[in-house]
């Protein structure tokens, strides 16, 4: 197509913009590698399309030239050097979402594209992690790998952080820390050297998703010197090594994650990412690191205009998240998918977090066709109101047995009791030296079992299905109605990911277009989504 339209137009050839958008108009937004001039012969004024560097004055003498729509490569829509620091050809990620929701599949699917994925560790078991990490390290494509902050379970966290050290996993996701741990500052450091030329290496590189300013100064920041002192003592690091930590922040990549499904603080990116931003040019300055400092954006992100958006604030990359989820690649079922495919912008509330309960953090969820988030706030309120499972009311009592467990507690705390007696110990004891965490414990299996249920397709527990969505699901749901992409069998990772980069690029030569010429009309058509191969057509 994109041969055929050159041949078509010629080095100028005009198209018609007198009546608003016509075929020929899209079809020339989209050839995204080709320039475009507006130029005027007398009152009108026409677009025409060059299929080479040259002043089109030389070539048509008798017309004014008025305007020009500039080339977008999908490359070069974000921070090159970023692409080229993490072996990547486009700036885009997909981000890390629980319980292998991001699936080993998902992220090679991303690696073979030149996107990058992270697998979605959390929640799963050690041996699973190590599963996925040797399927990735045979693919050949960049991977990544997701930490999550484990405050109710520090050894979980350091059993992780060392299982990438141990099989050399260079590059982690950290998401949801509430601060800094002595695991991923383990992580961060471990083999840091300083090469021939006095220059600080480090071989392992962390992307740290936050959407708080005083979580994105922890990470801009060098490694704390109480964690690389107890680094020394404990011999993971030399003296010398602790003092070339200090000429390094802790993450160069900080993803602003903003309205996001899963854990989130609901943040507008409007608003946040410009702050982080600000932030990162303080800290780049005061600290002069050898290593640019970048930031990404997440959270909102599936649609071309929030991705033009994202690109034209400064992000260095895109994350995305919940329109992952829907594609067929994820680690859920069918059923969820084709829920989300139904979802809303408004069919999305905020329910307690299992991982974080006690200390009432909530994650974003899908609520239309589920009663989740009804019955996880309605735990964490019998939590608060009462200390042990003996203080509940006979009747509160009878129906979570009845309606939320579906098996009496006492049966509940005894798995849950078999579960922790292998993960972690120590959680039984604490546990069964104070009622209220065990009665923490026993509602925490709801929350934990409730996205099993879901990635499973448990269809007896479908009313309690947890399934983490922020309202860029509906937004991308409005967006490809009527298209190939309505279908949720066609929703694959990459076709989804091409759609949005290549969209974007299109969008910022239509506004580019519309800045010049006031007879411009933006058309729907311009940004419809196309299979792969037809987009192929109009990039190099």
């Amino acid at each position: 197509m994109k041969d055929s339209i050159n041949n078509q137009v010629g080095l100028f050839s005009p198209v018609n913009t007198d009546t608003g958008t016509s075929i020929d108009t899209v079809l020339q937004l989209r050839n995204i590698e080709q320039p475009l001039f507006l130029l005027k012969n007398g009152e009108e004024t026409k677009l025409y399309s060059g299929a080479q560097p040259v002043d089109p004055l030389d070539q048509l003498q008798t017309k004014a030239f008025s305007g020009m729509v500039l080339p977008c490569r999908l490359e070069q829509l974000g921070d090159s050097d970023f692409c080229r620091d993490h072996g990547l050809r486009y700036p885009y990620l997909g981000g890390s979402m629980a319980k292998g929701i991001s699936s080993v599949e998902m992220a090679r699917e991303f690696g073979r594209a030149g996107m990058l994925g992270f697998f979605g560790a959390a929640g799963q078991s050690l041996e699973d992690v190590e599963i996925a990490i040797t399927s990735l390290k045979q693919s050949g494509f960049p991977f990544g790998f997701n930490l999550i902050h484990s405050p109710t379970e520090p050894e979980l966290e350091k059993a992780i952080a060392e299982l990438y050290l141990h099989h050399e996993i260079r590059l982690i996701e950290a998401s949801a820390f509430l601060a800094l741990t002595l695991p991923i500052i383990r992580y961060r450091t471990h083999g840091i050297y300083r090469n021939e030329e006095g220059e600080v290496v480090t071989p392992n590189r962390i992307i740290a998703k936050i959407s708080r300013e005083e979580i994105a100064a922890r990470f801009f920041a060098p490694p704390p010197e109480k964690y690389l002192r107890q680094l020394i003592e404990s011999g993971h690091l030399s003296t010398a090594q602790a003092e070339m930590a200090a000429e390094i922040p802790v993450a160069q990549d900080v993803t602003v994650e903003a309205d996001s499904g899963g854990h989130t603080d609901n943040r507008p990116a409007l608003a946040l990412f410009p702050t982080i931003l600000a932030q990162k040019e303080q800290f780049q300055q005061e600290y002069g690191y050898r290593q640019k400092l970048r930031v990404g954006l997440g959270g909102g992100i599936s649609t071309p205009a929030s991705a033009v958006a994202a690109f034209a604030m400064g992000a260095a990359y895109l994350v995305t998240g919940s329109v992952n989820q829907a594609c067929i690649e994820s680690g859920t079922c069918d059923e969820v998918r084709k829920m989300l495919a139904e979802t809303r912008q408004a069919d999305i509330t905020m329910a307690p977090s299992g991982d974080m309960f006690e200390m009432g953090v909530k994650v974003q969820v899908v609520k239309r066709g589920t009663m989740f988030s009804i019955r996880a706030h309605k735990l964490y309120e019998l939590y608060r109101a009462y200390d042990s499972l003996e203080q509940l009311p006979v009747a509160e009592r009878e129906k979570l047995e009845k309606t939320f467990f579906r098996t009496p507690l006492a049966t509940v705390w005894e798995q849950t009791r078999s579960y922790f007696a292998v993960r972690d110990p120590r959680q039984v004891e604490k546990a069964e030296a104070d009622p209220k965490y065990k009665m923490a414990l026993v509602f925490r299996w709801y929350l934990g079992q409730s996205p099993v249920w879901a990635n499973r397709g448990e269809t007896s527990r479908k009313i309690d299905y947890q399934i983490w969505s922020g309202p860029a699901m509906g937004a991308f749901n409005e967006w490809t109605r009527g298209s190939f992409l309505e279908d949720v069998t066609q929703r694959k990772v990459v076709t989804v990911a091409y759609n949005i980069l290549f969209g974007a690029a299109v969008l910022q030569r239509a506004n580019q277009l519309k800045q010049q010429d006031s007879q411009f009309q933006f058309d729907a058509n311009m940004l419809a989504p196309l299979e792969i191969d037809e987009i192929k057509e109009f990039i190099s």
